[in-house]
């Protein structure tokens, strides 16, 4: 019988964040699969935790997996740690978990800190929708086109960024987003110099073009407002599709149609549309 991976959450800051349960099982793994291995060691001791550790990292992911899937086949346990935060979000331990799931290996989450929905409970933005958008990519190029591929999004975004590369940053979503969008910076998260400032784009980037950043930051941007457009309702879009498919077009590009001109779902309202046999 094969063992069970454990994706246990560590402290992004404060070690009094890390669970009983978080410990226990710690305690009672084979052995422990760790981002850095340096910063773990400090972990484990402590709370006086004694276990093998192996590394686990974006540079030897490929070779670390089979390694770490081949133990675990074997009927051993193994706990996975980042250095700070929920393994396998942004974090090469989802090809781990994707390594797991393909060969029928258990897979549990111990669950604990994470600074996105830390981030986005203190933000004072709309909570109930969101998307996480992890770290920008420094590839010019492909920066713009992420961007660019967000100006419409209206649920709040998050994006993790370091210190050195924020003022960089910040004018880039300004670009983007227009200097009147709120953001909210979350700075060192459970830590002794925490902070969150809420303020626009653009006073954002006033306000750090005069400030050296200090911390590892979170950014929490506001969703754009729905446009005229978008303010149609599911029964008002589910018409028009209708009508579209009246006049010869397939459901499906009717559908495709209309959640282009309204921003809703294109497959929420090819399934309002299913059951209707005509125009209404």
């Amino acid at each position: 019988m094969s063992g069970t991976l454990y994706l246990v959450a560590t402290p992004i800051g404060n070690l009094g964040d890390f669970s009983p349960r978080a410990v226990e099982t710690l305690q009672t793994v084979d052995f422990v699969a760790a981002e850095d291995t340096r910063v773990s060691l400090k972990l484990l001791n402590h709370f006086h935790i004694k276990k093998p550790l192996v590394s686990y990292h974006e540079h030897n992911h490929v070779t670390a997996g089979e390694s770490i899937l081949a133990r675990l086949l074997a009927g051993e346990s193994c706990a996975l740690v980042t250095d700070a935060g929920t393994p396998a979000i942004s974090d090469p331990g989802e090809d781990l978990v994707h390594l797991c799931a393909g060969n029928g290996v258990e897979v549990l989450a111990v669950p604990g800190c994470c600074a996105a929905v830390n981030a986005l409970a203190v933000s004072g933005l709309p909570t109930g929708r969101f998307t996480f958008e992890g770290f920008l990519t420094v590839n010019k190029k492909n920066r713009r086109e992420h961007l660019d591929s967000l100006r419409n999004e209206q649920r709040t975004m998050i994006f993790h960024e370091a210190p050195h590369k924020l003022r960089t940053t910040l004018a880039d979503l300004a670009e983007a987003f227009g200097m009147e969008r709120r953001v909210a910076l979350c700075r060192e998260l459970t830590k002794l110099h925490e902070e969150t400032q809420r303020c626009t784009l653009g006073e954002a980037a006033a306000y750090y073009a005069e400030h050296p950043p200090r911390g590892e930051y979170v950014l929490v941007v506001a969703g754009a407002e729905a446009s005229a457009e978008s303010a149609v309702t599911l029964e008002e879009a589910v018409r028009q599709v209708l009508v579209l498919q009246g006049e010869g077009i397939r459901l499906k590009d009717a559908a495709k149609e209309v959640a282009v001109h309204t921003g809703l779902s294109k497959n929420e309202l090819y399934a309002a549309a299913l059951g209707r046999e005509k125009p209404v």
